[in-house]
């Protein structure tokens, strides 16, 4: 799948879209994960969700402006497997279909809260934290109809020896888990647990991102899997606690979130649920981390073997492990959906050089350096978008969901040359 839109210099983000077929390498489908098939659709549940899709010419341009009937055809109770990825987003992502359109925008809001929500007034005794409490953080950011509680708040520690300001803490505020109130289950179909991460704002941060070699994730004890590897950055961010004597300090982040998600899942195990794991630039990789290893140590599993989806939002994010990690990932259900902007850089690192792009020569040999390659994962929805007047836009969560809000600006032109290059 490649998406091109092209935002224009006017502020009211008119854009166009070109829209062209993939190699077989640009959207790579892994096979369909165990975790679906209690739950699998039939063939039938597909055609119907393709009617919605617009049909267009290869020889002309179409707006993709679904009609009011189209759009209350199919609720989402009815088809959120296919939205959460359970078919690899087969018929939904070209063209893209208006209730995955709206449920990526959904999620890339809740990720925007943590920046709303994020105080960086240093004359703020929560300074480079939280601005508001639970109870009324979505409220205060503009969410308060979202139909989701607020059931706890994340930080993260980078395990690194760069002074802190005015004794504080290390750990800083780095998203939060929610949960679908009663009334959004009967909308959504299930119970969804969505777990947010914001982008690099502190110094520290900046610092993890430049970490870029590998490290072995080994984060299920009985089976370290040495060649499942990941950005030593990210990792880092994920597993350090905070070791200050703070009485603000908190336990790693995978501690806390890995605690939160299982007494959630205890809480609802007799309802149908969903893991919801959103982020933006290095949440994105935080994101797929935690994804990874609540789905590898099975926390994603009830007590009647249920087997919970989980499914990954990540907006403008860097490649966060090799193709070992990659492939584990696919071999253990966990779908990811990669909104991208094609002149984002950050979307480009780690592994400018040495990506799945250059792991296999003439497509059959697989190369030595091959373990040591940063490898995207999932399905790929390219976006293109510059700004003259703001380069920084590129990387800009908010420019992200503008841009996919307004899809009666966006043209759609079928066929044409693939600007894209294949994923890696």
């Amino acid at each position: 799948m490649a998406v091109s839109c092209v935002l224009l210099s006017n502020p009211s983000l008119l854009c166009q879209t070109r829209l062209s077929r993939p190699s077989s390498r640009q959207i790579s489908m892994p096979e369909r994960g165990v975790f679906w098939d209690r739950q699998s659709r039939t063939a039938s549940v597909l055609a119907r969700v393709a009617t919605i899709t617009s049909e267009t010419r290869s020889d002309c341009i179409v707006t993709p402006v679904v009609t009011k009937k189209a759009k209350t055809s199919f609720s989402l109770a009815t088809i959120w497997r296919e939205i959460q990825g359970s078919n690899d987003w087969k018929d939904l992502v070209e063209p893209l279909h208006p209730l995955l359109r709206e449920e990526i925008i959904r999620y890339g809001e809740f990720v925007a809260a943590c920046y709303k929500a994020f105080d960086l007034d240093p004359s703020s005794k929560r300074y480079l934290n939280y601005k508001y409490g639970k109870k009324k953080m979505l409220r205060e950011v503009g969410m308060e109809g979202c139909g989701y509680k607020i059931t706890k708040y994340i930080y993260a520690t980078p395990d690194l020896n760069i002074p802190i300001q005015n004794g504080r803490c290390r750990g800083r505020w780095i998203g939060y888990v929610a949960v679908s109130s009663d009334d959004e289950v009967r909308r959504l179909g299930r119970r969804d647990v969505v777990i947010t991460f914001r982008g690099t704002v502190t110094n520290t941060e900046w610092v993890v991102n430049f970490m870029s070699s590998f490290t072995g994730a080994r984060l299920d004890p009985q089976n370290p899997r040495l060649d499942v590897k990941v950005e030593s950055g990210f990792l880092n961010l994920y597993t350090s606690s905070d070791d200050s004597t703070s009485k603000f300090g908190h336990g790693s982040c995978r501690e806390q979130l890995l605690s939160e998600v299982s007494r959630i899942i205890n809480e609802y195990e007799d309802e149908e649920m969903s893991i919801t794991v959103a982020g933006h630039s290095m949440g994105s990789a935080l994101a797929m981390i935690l994804a990874y290893d609540v789905a590898e140590l099975g926390l994603n599993k009830t007590k009647s073997r249920y087997r919970i989806p989980i499914t990954v939002y990540s907006f403008g994010g860097p490649r966060a492990g090799n193709s070992g990690f990659k492939e584990r990932c696919e071999e253990l259900g966990v779908k990811v959906l990669r909104i991208v902007n094609v002149n984002d850089p950050i979307t480009k690192l780690p592994g400018v050089l040495l990506n799945g792009n250059f792991r296999v020569f003439g497509r059959r040999y697989e190369l030595p350096w091959s373990c040591s390659c940063y490898a995207h994962m999932g399905v790929e929805l390219a976006l293109n978008f510059f700004k003259m007047q703001n380069p920084s836009c590129v990387h800009d969560l908010e420019t992200y969901i503008s841009l996919l809000r307004c899809p009666e600006r966006v043209q759609v032109l079928k066929d044409g040359p693939d600007r894209f290059s294949p994923q890696g």
